[in-house]
């Protein structure tokens, strides 16, 4: 990767030997003599990498480093200090340098140096890339999903209240998350409720705070997360699990944008827009007088829903390469990538757990693989005993693999046939319980 570099050191000798070790890198150079000519040349030209000398006459690398951070440089600021200053080295790194180097410089850690800062930058720039182009966790080529996405961005224009329906897991969250970033709000906060992780008792005061003295506990005053809200949106997953006493609050805020915290008497006033989510079927949790019809009607302004992996089969195999690239950066692991078997098995599976069971099975199987290439053995195993093999499958899998599949399907239907009774399971299939244990092994099946 080409980098444009400057060199700020008073010792022209230095910078001569700097300068030329970096061309000969294929890297663009600048130099400056001291702080000033580095403040001024920066003031007009952005610059990847800034190799700051901390002890110069005229102004100090401290004091210069100290203005690159309150015009907020973005580059990457190494500083050079003298052998044996461990002090100013870690002061240069609290006040915003991304390494240090000492004097005189090394040419090869110097090069180690300036390879891991570009490689990070480098990094930067794709995650910042993949993320102004589309959420990591929703994505994919499926009509359905790109039509999901141009009305998310329709809805986000607006402050209208939006509600989320879809199965767990299937990426409610990250969609909720698309419409707050794509809307004006979005430069505000984006606050998360999970309602049915809370419990009765508590959810009430989380949502709306509390007074000291309100219950037992409550020590001292505390914001609700709708006011942690304000000026930005509130998400509330699982709106349909709240309580009777709890939606008539919602709609009375709904409505007004008004409440009073628990324990409180002074109406506290909350500009936030609202999203809500659910699993459930809301018109038949009305139906059944379980849900509010008006507090049903307020949140179905626009409703989205977020269609399950099983229904977007095309999808997988995008989410997969995401989550891939994802655990292998995040786990600092070599390149790895997928047999192609393995993809097959991943997109006949039926995904009851939908995004999220698929971005655990590979995170699972990153971490437990020893070799580059991501094969069918590193499956879990509930995905390997998914649906009957057909022709395709075999086809695709060719022998030894179908036999490794097969078996596994009919060792794990077995063993849960006779819940988990080994001996029973060996009975069943009129084999050994020992040879049984070997099978298992071998087939990295859990008791």
């Amino acid at each position: 990767m080409k980098a444009s570099v400057l060199i700020v050191d008073d010792e022209e000798a230095l910078r001569r030997v700097l300068g030329d070790r970096f061309r000969f890198w294929g890297h663009d150079v600048d130099v400056a003599r001291n702080g000033t000519e580095a403040l001024q040349i920066t003031a007009s030209k952005r610059f990847d990498l800034i190799l700051l000398d901390l002890n110069m006459p005229d102004m100090s690398g401290f004091e210069v480093l100290d203005r690159l951070m309150a015009n907020e440089c973005d580059s990457d600021i190494v500083v050079l200090t003298a052998h044996g200053s461990v002090e100013s080295a870690v002061d240069g790194l609290r006040r915003g340098a991304t390494d240090f180097l000492t004097k005189p410089a090394d040419l090869g850690l110097l090069k180690k140096v300036v390879e891991r800062s570009l490689e990070g930058r480098q990094l930067k720039r794709v995650n910042k890339a993949l993320r102004e182009k589309t959420p990591p966790s929703v994505i994919g080529p499926s009509a359905v999903m790109q039509q999901l996405y141009e009305e998310a961005e329709r809805a986000a224009a607006f402050d209208s209240t939006v509600l989320l329906t879809g199965e767990s897991g299937s990426g409610k969250q990250v969609v909720a998350e698309h419409i707050h970033a794509k809307s004006p709000r979005g430069s505000g906060p984006f606050v998360y409720v999970n309602c049915v992780a809370i419990s009765d008792d508590l959810i009430e005061s989380t949502l709306f705070g509390h007074e000291r003295g309100a219950f037992t506990g409550a020590v001292k005053r505390k914001n609700g997360r709708l006011e942690s809200a304000a000026g930005g949106t509130a998400f509330l997953d699982e709106i349909g699990d709240i309580s009777a006493a709890l939606q008539a609050k919602l709609l009375h805020f709904l409505e007004s944008g008004q409440f009073e915290s628990v324990g409180g008497n002074q109406t506290i006033t909350v500009d936030c827009r609202l999203i809500a989510a659910t699993n459930r079927n809301l018109e038949d949790e009305v139906a059944s007088g379980r849900f509010r019809e008006d507090l049903y009607y307020r949140l179905n302004v626009i409703t989205l829903r977020v269609p399950p992996l099983r229904e977007r089969v095309e999808d997988i195999q995008a989410l997969a390469e995401a989550f891939l690239q994802r655990f292998t950066a995040g786990f600092k692991r070599e390149e790895l990538s997928y047999d192609p078997r393995t993809l097959e098995i991943m997109k006949r599976y039926p995904w009851p757990g939908n995004v999220r069971q698929l971005r655990n099975a590979v995170e699972r199987m990153v971490v437990m693989c020893r070799e580059p290439t991501l094969t069918p053995a590193l499956l879990p195993p509930e995905v390997l005993d998914g649906p009957p093999m057909d022709r395709k499958d075999i086809e695709t899998l060719g022998y030894r693999d179908a036999v490794m599949v097969a078996k596994r399907q009919i060792l794990s239907r077995a063993l849960r046939a006779s819940h988990g009774n080994q001996t029973r399971a060996a009975e069943m299939l009129g084999i050994q319980r020992s040879y049984l244990n070997r099978l298992m092994k071998d087939l990295k099946i859990e008791a």
